[in-house]
């Protein structure tokens, strides 16, 4: 089970208090001010997973915003996602605003300010990840907030439905296939946010993408071999260094931080597995090619948010 958070346990003239420290603890540093007179409600459910957060907010209406204050309180770097699931709701940042009916999603960033808007009561499914995780992978994040995936078709739709499953099953899931399935909802948003049209930028020939594609195989051939790098690629595809890094030019990385990404990604998969708990951390990561124990943990932390011996630790709070 995960942990659930309800105002139910608090006097009425105290609840919105508490209300917010609730927030603050699952989320970031907020304010919150009640829409109606009376008795305020609301509840989290939420879990943990590797590399994500998931968490069910059930709550009368309110006003929630994070300011500049908060800014200056805390250096919080995430990405939220939130997944309208009952009643609408208004998400404001960037000088945007999204309008979320149910099924519809939309990202914004902890590291600005924004506001949430709820007119009624409301449901939400709501998505915390690493920022510096999201940055590897979609360009020009600051352009995608606040802005309405529709949840009627395409990858809005799948994503309401992988969520509403995930949901039921958290409590069954193996440490690697929780791991899995993160993946899945991350690459599920990524699809989303890709037909916004921020994100829309000039595509690369078939010819282009062919090559891409092979680039990319070598570089999963040889994640492994620590002297292996960007020349090293040029040599083996027969490449120059500058069209390699011209067919990266729509990636969210450059070639050496995609390599570098895809060894934090096999050893993030590692740390994870039952079959490798004997096994040092360090020589983990020195089986993916990295060589230094103190750059792996601070690459590894920024990537994921947490350091390599706390997300292993994940593995021993799932279910087995």
């Amino acid at each position: 089970m995960g942990q659930v958070l309800t105002t139910d346990t608090v006097a009425a003239g105290q609840r919105l208090a508490y209300w917010v420290d609730m927030i603050c603890s699952t989320y970031v540093q907020l304010e919150c001010d009640a829409r109606a007179a009376g008795p305020f409600d609301g509840a989290i459910e939420s879990h943990r997973m590797p590399g994500l957060d998931l968490s069910v907010v059930t709550a009368s209406a309110q006003d929630v915003l994070r300011t500049r204050r908060h800014l200056a309180q805390a250096d919080d770097d995430c990405f939220l996602v939130s997944i309208q699931a009952r009643g609408h709701g208004r998400i404001e940042q960037d000088g945007r605003t999204a309008l979320l009916a149910p099924g519809d999603f939309a990202l914004y960033d902890s590291t600005r300010e924004y506001g949430l808007h709820f007119d009624d009561g409301f449901q939400q499914i709501v998505l915390k990840l690493p920022g510096e995780r999201l940055r590897n992978l979609v360009r020009d994040t600051d352009k995608l907030t606040a802005t309405a995936v529709s949840g009627k078709a395409g990858a809005g739709h799948l994503m309401i439905n992988m969520i509403d499953t995930l949901w039921r099953d958290m409590d069954t899931l193996q440490p690697a296939s929780a791991a899995a399935v993160a993946d899945g909802v991350m690459n599920i948003l990524l699809a989303g946010l890709q037909t916004l049209p921020a994100s829309h930028c000039p595509g690369l020939s078939s010819l282009a993408t062919y090559h891409l594609g092979r680039i990319k195989q070598v570089i999963a051939t040889r994640l492994a071999d620590p002297a292996f790098g960007v020349n090293d690629l040029a040599r083996e595809l027969g490449m120059s260094v500058a069209h390699i890094h011209r067919l990266f030019k729509n990636e969210a990385t450059t070639p050496a931080q995609y390599i570098w990404g895809r060894r934090l990604e096999a050893c993030s998969r590692d740390l994870l597995d039952a079959r490798m708990a004997h096994r040092a951390i360090s020589d983990i990561a020195f089986s993916w090619g990295f060589n230094d124990a103190a750059h792996f943990s601070r690459a590894f932390k920024e990537r994921f948010g947490q350091g390599p011996r706390a997300w292993r630790m994940q593995r021993k709070l799932l279910p087995n």
